[in-house]
């Protein structure tokens, strides 16, 4: 996994995904908007 600022950024957990990463860290306000991105590389 990473932590820090790039945990939550949607492009970061979107490449985390297609690499085979399987957690991000991030600061509690960037949760909703990783969580969000984490789903639609799930999907997609």
């Amino acid at each position: 996994g990473i932590c820090g600022e790039h945990g939550g950024d949607p492009n970061s957990v979107v490449f985390c995904h297609k690499i085979g990463l399987n957690y991000v860290s991030c600061s509690p306000f960037r949760v909703p908007t990783a969580r969000l991105a984490a789903a639609q590389a799930a999907v997609s």
